[in-house]
C-alpha cells in the first residue's frame, strides 16, 4: 500500500535540507517496519504533489534510499520497499556509518563509471593531464633492484630516504623544521586524517571544520560520533571572529582546515588570518589538522599554519594522490614528536605500515625532478584553463566567491533564490556531474554555490546546459 500523505510530514523551515528530511523519514518508517517489506511508494510526481516539493527533490532523496538498500526500483512500475540484510554491530566502540549516509552515497556515485559523462564538479585532475610515463619509468628503474622491500612489510613510519627527501625538500621549501621522527608516510591525506580523528576524537566531541569544505571528512567525523560547527569561509580565509565564538560555545578539539588552495573555493588563508588561526588555538588549547594537498598547485609561496607554529599545535598532512596519482596512495603526516609516536602505534595496530614499494616510486619521481616538472606543466596548464572558464561561468550568470590564484577549483554562485542541488539535478539527466555547494556544508545546508573544476571544463555542453538554466 503506499504511503499516505499524513504519515511523512515535513518542514521546509526546517534547516535540514528537505531531500535529507524524506531521506530520514523514509528510513525510520521501513526501520520501524511502519512499511514493510514490497509496500509500493507514491510515484515520484505524486510524491512531490502530496508533499510540496519539487521532482528533483524526490528523484535524488528516492536515489538516495535505493544506494542505501532501503527501496529497490522496478522499471516500468515504481520504488517498492525492499529486503534489507540485518547486521549485527556491537555497540561499544562501533562505527556508525548511518551518520554518513549522504557522503557514502557520494562516494558510491563519484566512483562509478558513467560513459559518456562529464565531471565539471569532480576533485581530480584529468587522467591525460597525469604523466603515467613518469611513474612507468620509475617502476621499471625500480623493478631492476632487488631486495627484501619486494616482499617485506618495511619501516612502519615509511621509506626513511623518502622521508628525508620529504623533510629536505618539500617540507624546509614552505619553512617546516622537523626530524625524521616526525613524518609518518600514509595510504594518501585521507588516511592521515583518519589516524588523527582516531586517536583524538571520542564520540560527542565537537570539531570545527570549514564550511563549505571537504565532504568526505564530514562523513568520516559524523561516522566517529563527533559533532561538527561549520566556520564560514571568508576571501581570506576561516571567520576568525565565528571561530572564537564556536571554540568559547563548544569547546572542540581539532580544526580541520585547508590553507592554501582551499576546497572548494580556491581561496588561500592570508598571513593575518593564519596567525589569529593559531593564537586562538593556543589559548584554548586546541590542535590543528592542515590539510595540504593541493599546495603544490600553487604557483607562488602562501602561507601554511605549520610554518608559522612549526608543528607545535598544527597536525600537517598531505599527500601525492591529486598531484601525480592517486593509484600511488602516498601520503604523509607530520606533527610533535610526542604525537608522532603515538600515531605510529595506531598505524601499527590498525593496519601495520604503508606500502614501501610505492614510496619507493615516488622517491624515484621526487629525487630525479620529474615531479617538479610535471607540476609546472600542470601548473601553466591550469592557469589557462582557469581563465578561460571563468569568461564562461560569467558569461552564463554566473558570480565569483573569488578569482583563485591557482590550483583547479572555482567556486561560483547561482542568482539569487536558485538551490544549486536542483540544478545538478537537472544536470545529472544530461549526463553533465556538477558539484552543487550544499554538499560541501557540514550538514548539507541548502546553498546556491556551485564548484568548478577547471581543468574538467573543456567540454561546451556544460556551458550550453548551464547559459538557459542558470537564468531562469
Amino acid at each position: 500500500m503506499p504511503v499516505t500523505p499524513h504519515i511523512l510530514t515535513l518542514n521546509p523551515l526546517d534547516p535540514v535540507p528537505l531531500v535529507e528530511q524524506i531521506v530520514s523519514g523514509i528510513k525510520r518508517l521501513i526501520e520501524e517496519r511502519v512499511l514493510r517489506v514490497g509496500t509500493r511508494l507514491p510515484s515520484i510526481r505524486n510524491f512531490a504533489v502530496l508533499h510540496s516539493v519539487s521532482r528533483f527533490t524526490v528523484v535524488d532523496a528516492y536515489d538516495r534510499l535505493v544506494a542505501l538498500g532501503y527501496l529497490a526500483s522496478r522499471r516500468g512500475s515504481g520504488f517498492y520497499v525492499a529486503t534489507r540484510q540485518q547486521i549485527e554491530i556491537p555497540a561499544s566502540g562501533a562505527c556508525r556509518l548511518e551518520q554518513a549516509d549522504d557522503v557514502l552515497w557520494l562516494l558510491h556515485n563519484t566512483f562509478q563509471q558513467m560513459p559518456g559523462a562529464v565531471r565539471p564538479g569532480c576533485g581530480w585532475l584529468p587522467g591525460d593531464w597525469l604523466d603515467g610515463g613518469v611513474i612507468q619509468k620509475s617502476l621499471h628503474e625500480l623493478s631492476r633492484k632487488s631486495g627484501e622491500y619486494l616482499t617485506g612489510y618495511g619501516d612502519v613510519s615509511g621509506y626513511l630516504p623518502l622521508r628525508q627527501q620529504l623533510l629536505q625538500k618539500r617540507l624546509s621549501d614552505i619553512g617546516i623544521g622537523a626530524e625524521p621522527g616526525q613524518i609518518i608516510m600514509t595510504n594518501g591525506a585521507t588516511h592521515g586524517l583518519d589516524l588523527t580523528a582516531r586517536l583524538l576524537l571520542r564520540p560527542g566531541d565537537a570539531v570545527l571544520v570549514d564550511d563549505p569544505g571537504y565532504y568526505t571528512l564530514f562523513g568520516y567525523l559524523k561516522s566517529r560520533g563527533a559533532t561538527l560547527h561549520g566556520i564560514a569561509r571568508n576571501v581570506d580565509g576561516p571567520d576568525v571572529g565565528q571561530m572564537e565564538q564556536l571554540i568559547r560555545e563548544f569547546h572542540p578539539k581539532l580544526f580541520f582546515t585547508n590553507t592554501v588552495l582551499h576546497n572548494p573555493t580556491g581561496t588561500s588563508t592570508s598571513l593575518a588570518v593564519a596567525h589569529q588561526i593559531l593564537q586562538l588555538a593556543e589559548k584554548h588549547g586546541m590542535y590543528l589538522v592542515e590539510d595540504d594537498v593541493y599546495g603544490d598547485f600553487n604557483p607562488s609561496l602562501a602561507p601554511r599554519l605549520a610554518t608559522l607554529d612549526q608543528l607545535k599545535r598544527v597536525i600537517y598532512v598531505s599527500s601525492f594522490s591529486k598531484t601525480i596519482s592517486a593509484g600511488l596512495r602516498v601520503g604523509f603526516v607530520a606533527c610533535g614528536k610526542e604525537l608522532a609516536a603515538r600515531l605510529l602505534d595506531l598505524k601499527l595496530l590498525s593496519g601495520l605500515t604503508s606500502s614501501e614499494i610505492n614510496q619507493r616510486v615516488m622517491h624515484q619521481i621526487l629525487l630525479e625532478g620529474r615531479y617538479r616538472k610535471h607540476i609546472e606543466r600542470v601548473r601553466s596548464r591550469l592557469q589557462e584553463k582557469r581563465g578561460q572558464v571563468i569568461v564562461k561561468l560569467e558569461q552564463c550568470g554566473l558570480q565569483l566567491h573569488a578569482e583563485p590564484g591557482g590550483g583547479m577549483f572555482v567556486w561560483a554562485r547561482l542568482p539569487e533564490g536558485r538551490n544549486a542541488a536542483e540544478i545538478a539535478s537537472l544536470a545529472a539527466r544530461a549526463n553533465i556531474m556538477l558539484a552543487p555547494g550544499n554538499l560541501f556544508r557540514p550538514y548539507q545546508e541548502p546553498s546556491p554555490w556551485l564548484r568548478f573544476n577547471v581543468a574538467h571544463c573543456e567540454d561546451e555542453r556544460i556551458f550550453d546546459f548551464l547559459a538557459p538554466h542558470v537564468g531562469k
